[in-house]
């Protein structure tokens, strides 16, 4: 039995699929079905059991759970506007730390998701080397919840059998239920559909132009084997990006969502908020020299491939992953 936290999000349904892919149907999904679009995202997946993550965190403190060969923690709160530290702390750090926890004494498999945020605006670069955790400087809350945890591993010794991923500017089907944290893709894809243009933010960075803004976009189905690699090869432990190792710019999206809807280029730039522009990363990308030499060999979805894939065949059609 493998379980999937967050399972009924948007990478973790995702992951139930890819699981399905490979004949995997006894899976146990962990997570509050507090969105109709969540329910959705479980409609068409092969699981054996749904609960909710209190129920769930009481099997495991109370080690109840029966036996099974991996958590795959994908659930937390991902707004990177959240200011409630306490709640943060709550769910992103100590909820995780008691399912690691359970995982090092049973000796399950335990592969949880970290996040791109935590090297906040890029100062010390984005190098997977846990050797360098101590010197990042998230650029809010949300960030600093993962690298609690990231920094707590390492100390506890664990990052050597237990397996962080830093996931950076993932999109794809079933992410319909995120509003605000949804990608850009989506966004802008309806943005294009009923208004006919797609808003980009201004930049306030001379070296960068408006929409010039940078980030590593990654298609998810790209995310998936990526994290199932990491199921496949428990003998690897430690912290590992999860991009495609390319700077894109928000105006190389756009052009690509209008492309996949045969539509002519329509960007707006609008200001950023200014709660926003203190918080705001100009620049990411994933140095992916550390996956690749722990045998990952895939190729890795084109930013127009990927959006091409998702305009044409989820959501035009308004398609989930089945």
């Amino acid at each position: 039995m493998i379980v999937v936290t967050g399972g009924a999000g948007f990478i973790g349904s995702a992951l139930v699929h890819g699981l399905n892919q490979k004949e995997v149907g006894d899976i146990w999904v962990v997570d509050d079905i507090d969105h109709p679009e969540k329910q959705k995202n479980l409609d068409a997946l092969t699981y054996s059991r749904w609960m909710g993550k209190d129920d769930f965190l009481r099997e495991v403190v109370g080690l109840k759970l029966p036996a099974c060969s991996a958590i795959l923690h994908m659930g937390a709160c991902s707004s990177t506007t959240e200011t409630n530290e306490a709640y943060l702390r709550e769910n992103n750090f100590e909820y995780t730390q008691s399912l690691a926890q359970f995982c090092l004494k049973k000796d399950v498999r335990f592969i949880y998701a970290s996040s791109a945020a935590t090297y906040g605006a890029g100062e010390k670069g984005y190098a997977d080397d846990e050797s360098l955790l101590e010197t990042l400087a998230p650029l809010n809350l949300y960030g600093a919840s993962k690298q609690w945890f990231d920094l707590w591993a390492k100390e506890v010794g664990a990052l050597k059998t237990i397996v962080g991923l830093k996931y950076f500017n993932v999109f794809g089907p079933n992410e319909y239920h995120k509003g605000d944290m949804q990608s850009m893709v989506r966004k802008g894809f309806l943005q294009a559909r009923d208004a006919g243009a797609l808003n980009l933010f201004k930049s306030y960075k001379p070296e960068y132009g408006d929409g010039g803004q940078e980030r590593d976009f990654l298609y998810v189905r790209d995310a998936v084997a990526m994290t199932l690699f990491f199921l496949e090869h428990k003998e690897i432990g430690g912290i590992f990006n999860i991009g495609s190792g390319r700077a894109r710019n928000w105006n190389d999206l756009a052009s690509a969502v209008f492309q996949a809807m045969n539509k002519k280029v329509n960007i707006k730039y609008i200001e950023m908020p200014e709660s926003t522009r203190n918080q705001y990363q100009y620049h990411t990308c994933a140095e992916m020299e550390k996956i690749r030499s722990a045998g990952y060999a895939e190729t890795i979805t084109s930013l127009e491939e990927g959006i091409l894939d998702y305009v044409k065949n989820y959501l035009i059609p308004d398609r989930h992953l089945e």
